[in-house]
């Protein structure tokens, strides 16, 4: 199948990146079904793309038809059978290898043999995922960025048993959802992550050993970097329990210690204190104006 041949696209996890991912898809003009594991969290799910979409209108850059064609394509579910009739499926659940691979062993089973199965994974070497499946050259990674209607990026990774076929699909998939393509090889952390974690731990460091206050130094890397936000609001806003996961991949890889996570950000995860999603992180976002 063609990347303009695709109408129905599955989506395995609806939480802040998968709904994002079911959003982008349903834009783009395909029929979207989520899989969530329970009906709380397909509700939850499904309220975080209403909320998305609602300040698109808000700002301008939705009208209300168009709000309703997108939420009209697109389903949620308790059930990996349903997604039988994908013509792509994109996995997005938590960042732990035991549970793509259960989610991919499932999914050989349900989908066609010539759908490619996709992962959303930020640090996890695709060839680990693939092993579940029988059809390892029709996986690969579509990393997006969060969050993915707003941001461009689409991150293609390519295991060595990816085939030629399954990247130029995937490629021109991505184009049709409205991304700029790059392509990374199959390794811990990719691009972007590789990158990112040895800064966002040196900057955790910085802020442990009473070097500088959170602000000064997000308002330092915001004004001398020309950076959106600082390292420690971006940890926030990413979850610093995904930091962690992402960071002991890429620990355990590489064995490096600018990939170890800093000793206070596995105390601050032990502690409930993720980011945003709860409320707290290294800043407060219970108090309006904080953060």
């Amino acid at each position: 199948m063609k990347a303009e041949e695709v109408e129905h696209v599955g989506v395995v996890g609806c939480g802040l990146m998968g709904s994002g991912i079911v959003e982008v898809c349903a834009k783009a003009g395909l029929r979207v079904a989520f899989v969530e594991a329970d009906a709380e969290r397909v509700a939850a799910g499904r309220s975080l793309i209403e909320r998305s979409v609602g300040r698109a209108v808000a700002r301008g850059k939705l009208d209300e038809e168009g709000r309703r064609q997108i939420l009209d394509r697109i389903s949620g579910s308790t059930d990996l059978d349903d997604l039988a009739g994908s013509d792509l499926v994109i996995e997005a659940v938590v960042e732990r290898p035991d549970e793509k691979q259960r989610v991919f062993a499932r999914l050989d089973e349900v989908t066609s043999p010539e759908v490619i199965l996709a992962s959303n994974t930020s640090s996890i070497p695709i060839v680990e995922i693939a092993s579940a499946t029988k059809r390892p050259d029709r996986v690969l990674g579509m990393h997006f960025f969060n969050p993915p209607p707003v941001m461009a990026l689409l991150e293609l990774v390519r295991s060595i048993e990816t085939s030629d076929e399954t990247l130029a699909f995937a490629r021109a998939m991505g184009e049709r959802l409205g991304k700029r393509v790059v392509v990374a090889k199959d390794r811990a952390g990719f691009i972007v992550n590789m990158l990112l974690i040895p800064y966002l731990n040196g900057a955790i460091r910085m802020y442990e050993e009473g070097f500088a206050s959170a602000e000064d130094i997000d308002t330092a890397i915001s004004l001398g970097l020309n950076h959106p936000m600082g390292p420690l609001t971006l940890l926030d806003y990413v979850g610093l329990d995904t930091a962690v996961h992402v960071a002991d991949v890429l620990y355990e890889e590489f064995h490096e210690p600018s990939y170890a996570p800093p000793p206070l950000l596995k105390r601050m995860v032990a502690a409930g204190r993720l980011g945003r999603k709860s409320g707290r992180g290294f800043y407060d976002y219970s108090k309006a104006g904080e953060g």
